[in-house]
């Protein structure tokens, strides 16, 4: 979208109307449908789920869900049971995993839903094993085990004496997982150790199904692919291979409009505490979002440091200048071709060549944290579903 004519145009899903916005977030649900599907096919014989928390990584719960069960998902994984409340109202037929640990007293709420609880220890499995017990049912839920990331799980020693275990009679473990410290870096030693600790623990438990891989998992040479898959960044167009050339379509694309343009004389400062100051006769054009929208302030243009956020001006990368304010942002437009920006024209700050994860490195942080801390103020239009 090039034209602010094309974009009055276009019906738009959520947010302000299009024509009163100051940006503007369009999500390909048939880009997102055909990662799912070549992930898929990369794992088969393995199934292939989807992590869809933190409202699908930015990009809308709801929508997601519907195109990738759409796509042909038929496993769903969300961190919050908040979120698994929402993923159950839009398709029953789904199984959901909540990632997050089983919060005490909550047992009821994932059996009225039907949705797994990953139970990460003892005492998380005795209290459902409990309530099993006491509804007369057995119910399913994942086992987590931590094989190097010390955040939630059993520690393999606790797995492997676990096996065998009355407490497991007493409901239907469904899964057997754990979670990659750092699946991105191949060569990573601590992805061969957890690959064989796990390999370990799924020999205590033969006939359970076991997921390992997450988006990055999936480029291993090792292929732990085991029985399910589960890719979430990867989804959403992120690359899930450092380094080489995205294999992914994006999903989302970010543009803001120009609200003024303006002319800095050398020497003049641009945006709060004059950080950034023009060598020369300089060409400003000021966009309509900050860091409010999820625009990190360490995308600022400061003198004396490295280039760092960047927007597409009529084809033209042109570089931020000064700091990124709440509501704000100025670029240096100097240039782009003269007279082919006017005030109220989109420029890119995602899409094209300036991809996701292009926008994280340049702001000190990685592309899900971009991606999943999109603001609310867009104009939302889905495309593709």
């Amino acid at each position: 979208m090039n034209d602010l004519g094309l974009i009055r145009d276009q019906s738009f899903d959520s947010g302000p109307p299009p024509a009163e916005a100051g940006a503007w977030l369009t999500i390909d649900l048939g880009a997102l449908a055909a990662n799912w599907r070549l992930l898929s096919d990369r794992a088969a014989p393995a199934a292939c789920g989807s992590a869809v928390k933190a409202d699908a990584y930015g990009i809308g719960l709801e929508p997601a869900l519907r195109a990738l069960a759409g796509a042909g998902c038929r496993t769903f994984f969300v961190a919050h049971l908040s979120e698994g409340v929402r993923a159950r109202e839009i398709d029953d037929t789904v199984e959901i995993y909540v990632l997050n640990a089983l919060l005490p007293g909550t047992a009821p709420a994932y059996a009225g839903l039907n949705l797994r609880p990953v139970l990460g220890s003892r005492e998380e499995i005795a209290e459902w094993a409990a309530f099993c017990a006491e509804r007369g049912e057995r119910l399913p839920a994942a086992l987590h085990v931590d094989t190097g990331l010390n955040r939630l799980g059993m520690r393999v020693e606790e797995a492997l004496a676990l096996a065998g275990d009355p407490l497991l009679q007493a409901f239907a473990p469904a899964l057997l997982m754990s979670h990659f410290v750092g699946s991105e870096e191949p060569d990573n030693p601590v992805t061969v150790a957890q690959i064989e600790a796990f390999d370990r623990v799924r020999s205590a438990y033969p006939d359970l199904p076991a997921s390992l891989a997450n988006s990055s998992g999936l480029f291993l040479p090792e292929r732990p692919f085991h029985d399910l898959v589960r890719p979430g960044y990867a989804l959403y167009g992120g690359n899930p291979t450092p380094g080489r050339p995205n294999p992914m379509r994006p999903v989302v694309r970010l543009e803001a409009r120009i609200l003024q343009l303006h002319e800095a004389a050398a020497g003049e400062t641009a945006g709060y505490n004059g950080r950034w100051r023009a060598r020369g006769p300089r060409r400003l054009a000021t966009l309509c979002i900050g860091y409010a929208d999820g625009l990190p302030r360490a995308l600022s243009g400061i003198d004396g440091k490295a280039p760092a956020g960047e927007a597409i001006v009529a084809g033209v990368r042109c570089p931020f200048a000064g700091t990124v304010s709440m509501d704000l942002v100025i670029l240096d437009i100097t240039e782009a071709p003269a007279g082919a920006v006017k005030r109220g024209d989109p420029v890119t700050l995602i899409g094209d060549d300036l991809s996701l994860d292009d926008v994280g490195r340049r702001a000190g942080t990685i592309g899900y944290e971009i991606l999943t801390g999109l603001g609310a103020r867009y104009a939302r239009r889905y495309v593709g579903g």
